[in-house]
């Protein structure tokens, strides 16, 4: 693999946020044939389409934003455009819809970011909502932190009457902040992780859970709540920091799920509390955050899943910090104190699916989300500093924490059997990112980083 090439595009950051990750799409029908194109957002209402042969910038979209937040920007709350872009591809039209900081939807079509609706309210002004995800004309979001008093819960739109369908997760908070957004499966299910607050399942109080709701009316169906939710809370160890992810498995359908504690829990996804709202399939011993630190330590961000070709399905989590003590991985890659990918199989045991530490990578710097293409495993390391108190109680600045920076954006090819390292990027890309992710398409690896650079990596010619 090689660098094919990098674009920088005029987008200022706002606190931490740079750009999203880059979302792509193929044959696109233009007036200059069929192309391929990466959509990336920026923080300070931009919106960007790049040709993924070239780099070049095809076009800016600038949204309009007339109201003032009323809170200050803090790197919690950085009222900026937050969730990952998402594309529809129908046969005669492809839309890019993202949500500018005004809590607006834009649907926009991808060869020249024209409007093809008036925005419509979807979120709350200024809360912090993430990737936008689509299933069976609705579009999902989540949102998090109460930013400007934003209330937490994931919204829903049908895309053909732009009707808008909220479900609040708890009164007390308890954000859902997965970077993947919400998982939807097969049968119309919505899953959602929740972060700390008070429990009170009498008051619809759900922190610290995994919400399963119906789609598009945004109904509770059930939920799973782990028995130690009361010791996840004080510690702040948010159930609400990984998207969850459903697959297919042995004719059930099941969903993944996980962490800051460093635990995998494995749920059915028809009846994901067991009957008594506690009770998973599964119940992985601890792999990560052995300190229980809630910040930068345990699994951030969202599973990656695949089935190989001889039909094991294999569950990719990030972990960031160290290995817990007691995790044993057949294959190892080498110590990894900072982060890694960890890698399982999902094996039966007594007629239920469990997970079978099968190998972890080389130390990463922070990883993000990984994907899984090809029989690669591709994961970027971010190289940011992930602490937010400064131990006296008081908490780092966005300026603190972007000057304190421990290393740069780092894209890692793993062998997805055996986590051994094919490709690293090194040096290529000096800047940090934060809560970004990549992208695949046409054969290139697309990653953004806080400096406004988007870059696209591929095979050597």
């Amino acid at each position: 693999m090689t660098l094919l090439w990098k674009a920088h595009v005029d987008n200022q950051p706002r606190e931490l946020n740079g750009l999203t990750a880059p979302v792509a799409v193929e044959w696109v029908v233009t007036d200059q044939g069929m192309k391929e194109i990466v959509v990336v957002g920026g923080a300070s209402d931009n919106l960007f389409a790049l040709d993924a042969g070239t780099g070049k910038v095809l076009w800016k979209k600038t949204f309009s934003v007339e109201a003032k937040p009323p809170k200050p920007l803090l790197w919690l709350c950085p009222n900026a455009l937050n969730a990952t872009p998402v594309i529809r591809k129908d046969i005669l039209k492809v839309t890019v819809y993202a949500i500018a900081s005004d809590g607006k939807l834009h649907a926009l079509n991808i060869t020249d970011g024209e409007e093809r609706i008036v925005p419509i309210q979807f979120v709350p002004p200024f809360s912090k909502n993430w990737s936008l995800n689509i299933a069976d004309d609705v579009l999902y979001t989540s949102t998090s932190q109460d930013c400007n008093g934003a209330r937490s819960g994931v919204y829903a739109m049908d895309l053909k009457t732009h009707k808008v369908t909220f479900f609040q997760a708890s009164k007390g908070g308890a954000g859902i902040w997965g970077r993947a957004g919400v998982a939807v499966s097969e049968s119309g299910m919505v899953f959602a992780g929740t972060g700390d607050g008070m429990y009170d399942s009498g008051k619809a109080n759900y922190p610290d859970t995994i919400l399963q709701l119906s789609a598009k009316d945004l109904k509770l169906v059930d939920y799973f709540t782990p028995v130690n939710h009361n010791y996840l809370t004080r510690k702040d160890l948010d159930m609400g920091s990984l998207s969850s992810t459903v697959f297919q498995w042995k004719g059930r359908e099941i969903v993944a799920t996980g962490g800051k504690e460093g635990v995998v829990y494995i749920l059915d996804a028809k009846q994901i509390g067991g009957g008594d709202h506690k009770t998973p399939l599964c119940h992985s011993a601890l792999f990560a955050n052995e300190g229980a630190d809630f910040a930068g330590k345990g699994f951030w961000g969202a599973f990656a899943t695949a089935e190989d070709d001889r039909d094991n399905r294999w569950l990719f989590v990030p972990a960031s910090g160290a290995p817990a003590s007691g995790a044993k991985f057949p294959v190892t890659n080498g110590d990894a104190p900072n982060g890694s990918i960890m890698a399982f199989r999902i094996e039966e045991k007594d007629g239920k699916p469990t997970v079978a530490p099968a190998w972890i990578s080389r130390d990463m710097n922070l990883p993000e989300p990984p994907i899984v293409a090809g029989g690669l495993v591709f994961a970027i390391s971010n190289g940011e500093f992930a602490r937010q108190s400064k131990g006296d109680g008081a908490l780092f600045s966005s300026a603190e924490r972007i000057a304190k920076h421990t290393g740069n954006t780092v894209l890692y090819a793993f062998d997805a059997t055996t986590g051994k390292q094919l490709y690293s990027s090194g040096d290529t890309m000096p800047s940090f990112t934060h809560f970004s992710g990549i992208s695949i398409a046409s054969g290139r690896v697309y990653v953004t980083t806080f400096d406004s650079n988007v870059y696209a990596f591929g095979i050597k010619q």
